[in-house]
């Protein structure tokens, strides 16, 4: 990044022929999560002033600000969920829920004083290199602007995934996505389809099942269970907390080493992964009674395969008298009720689709189009790729952070996107240095990094596990996530590689 024009953007103006005052900035973030957090900071750090964020909603967050189904909550430990340079000594519990994070993201927006470099309310819509003055052109909702580099950090689970039933937009109840739940529609006495059994169904049934009528649970697989062992922090703890400092640090590190030790037990030893498996099938049977519900939601798959459910209140909700476990699959909805393949009608008043999103193949494919004109989407096909899962050969000056291939399943992606940052910000350094107008990952280095993804995932669970995972690309490959430990993926970025990159020097001014 070379621009040290201007402090924001609306303050300059693009100097090609035929721009129209249309604004530029050094550097776009695009998102207001973790990601624009982490981003914001290190810029702040690194004295750099010429950029901005854009924001498609009228606050700051991201998944949290948009995920606020009943039960939200997260399975990652609250200490190891938070940045490391905002440390947060008063989380109530060992386990936060959405509210409590969206608060603490809220919180670091404001000292960081985010707003005061974000354009709320613009989505990201186009973007397009310029090869000339090694630019991108960006369209957002009511503006255009260009910047000389964007870092992406719309993530992963920001597009919800409808399921593709026949006849569901037919249902003359109410519909709606689990990351869009529509609470002008109580479903008090009323009777409700969920329709999944993944991460956020296993919250959103143990909360609505006391308030409605009949609850059926459409389960395509049933997931590997273990209790969470999560509890209120005493006052006396985070009154330690805030006047030592380092023991937050000292936690903080134990939970890193800890599951970043569970996470490669479960990726690359069978042994323990049925260490695994018995644990959680004797807390299933310590939890339901019922044989014939039992055999419904034990896994045929190895543990770890999927996402491991961490809940308490899962098989205690599913136990009760109003809910009912489907297993027979779903072949289409009618107005009034869910039919499935051995042709019961199962009617109900309101469907939650807790299905999912758009992983591997996101929005941002679409929207990014690289110097040959062809989209992300087009570029990547079936098998999305990126380099260091930052770097997409094609796309110069496009860092894409918390998406492709850095997916850990188990860990904290907290971590993951502060490892990314960091890379990102060597990037940055490395083009001041050198005086680059741009960089772009050689097309040989990505496919060389993609074999040796490839070989590292061939022998993890995610691929020989024997289930269909949203890990898994239209082409099979597990290319959502880093095939092994933070701790790895951390190593594997902690510097910018220019030898990987075609250098452009910046043009003439």
């Amino acid at each position: 990044m070379t621009s040290t024009r201007t402090r924001a953007a609306d303050q300059d103006a693009a100097s090609t022929p035929g721009d129209e005052a249309v604004p530029h900035a050094g550097l776009v973030v695009v998102g207001t999560g973790f990601t624009g957090l982490a981003m914001a900071h290190a810029l702040q750090q690194a004295g750099i002033d010429d950029w901005l964020v854009l924001e498609k909603s009228a606050q700051v967050g991201g998944v949290w600000r948009d995920n606020t189904y009943p039960g939200i909550a997260c399975d990652i430990p609250s200490h190891l969920y938070s940045l490391s340079f905002a440390p947060n000594p008063d989380w109530p519990r060992t386990f936060s829920d959405g509210a409590q994070i969206w608060d603490y993201e809220q919180r670091v927006a404001r000292d960081l004083r985010l707003a005061e470099r974000t354009w709320l309310g613009e989505e990201l819509l186009e973007a397009r290199w310029e090869a000339g003055p090694a630019r991108w052109r960006l369209r957002t909702t009511t503006r255009e602007l260009t910047a000389n580099v964007v870092v992406d950090g719309g993530g992963v689970l920001a597009e919800p995934r409808l399921p593709a039933i026949p006849g569901i937009e037919d249902f003359a109840g109410t519909i709606f996505h689990s990351a869009r739940w529509n609470h002008d529609e109580p479903l008090a006495g009323r009777r409700v389809a969920v329709i999944g059994t993944g991460a956020s169904a296993i919250q959103i049934v143990p909360a609505i099942q006391p308030q409605v009528a009949r609850l059926t649970v459409f389960q395509r697989t049933p997931g590997w269970v273990i209790p969470r062992n999560d509890r209120d922090v005493t006052e006396a703890e985070r009154r330690l907390l805030r006047r030592v400092p380092a023991l937050m640090k000292l936690q903080r590190g134990w939970q890193y080493v800890y599951r970043d030790g569970v996470l490669w037990k479960l990726l690359a030893h069978r042994g323990s992964r049925r260490v695994f498996e018995r644990l959680s099938r004797a807390y299933l049977r310590s939890q339901i009674a019922d044989p014939e519900l039992r055999a419904k939601l034990t896994p045929d798959f190895e543990i770890g395969c999927k996402r491991i459910l961490i809940t308490n209140r899962w098989y205690p909700a599913l136990a009760q008298p109003n809910v009912h476990v489907e297993t027979s699959p779903i072949t289409e909805v009618r107005p009034h009720a869910v039919v499935t393949a051995d042709g019961a009608e199962h009617e109900v008043d309101a469907i939650v689709c807790a299905t999912g999103f758009h992983v591997t193949d996101p929005p941002a494919g679409a929207v990014f189009h690289g110097r040959d004109g062809r989209s992300l989407a087009e570029v990547w096909g079936d098998s999305p790729r990126a380099y260091r899962g930052v770097t997409t050969a094609g796309f110069p000056n496009l860092f894409r952070i918390g998406s492709i291939g850095t997916g850990t399943g188990h860990m904290s992606h907290v971590m993951q996107i502060e490892s990314a940052v960091r890379y990102v910000m060597d990037a940055l350094a490395t083009m001041r240095a050198r005086g680059l107008g741009a960089v772009e990952v050689r097309g040989d280095a990505q496919e060389q990094y993609a074999r040796r993804m490839h070989e590292m995932a061939r022998d993890t669970v995610w691929a020989t596990g024997g289930c269909s995972s949203w890990y898994l690309d239209a082409g099979g490959e597990p290319s959502a996530v880093w095939p092994s430990t933070a701790w790895h993926y951390r190593k594997w970025t902690r510097r910018f590689d220019p030898e990987a990159y075609v250098l452009t020097p910046a043009p003439a001014p």
